[in-house]
């Protein structure tokens, strides 16, 4: 019963992205590892950008410099 967590930004994730990716990571437990996607969990989770670091800065931030470029 494998579980898959991804974790993405809340920047404009679309329904039909979400379902790619599951449907997607589902396909690959299944070729790789021969799981039943009956029992295959994937779960989404958007991160807002204030709750998500990289290096020393948080994305909200690094999103804001780069308009600014």
């Amino acid at each position: 019963m494998p579980y898959v967590n991804i974790k993405v930004t809340d920047e404009h994730v679309t329904r039909e992205q979400k379902e790619k990716l599951v449907q997607g990571v589902t396909q690959l437990l299944v070729d790789v590892l021969d799981k039943n996607p009956s029992t295959t969990f994937v779960v989404i989770d958007e991160v807002n950008t204030d709750n998500w670091g990289v290096g020393y800065d948080l994305v909200s931030d690094i999103r804001k410099n780069q308009v600014k470029e």
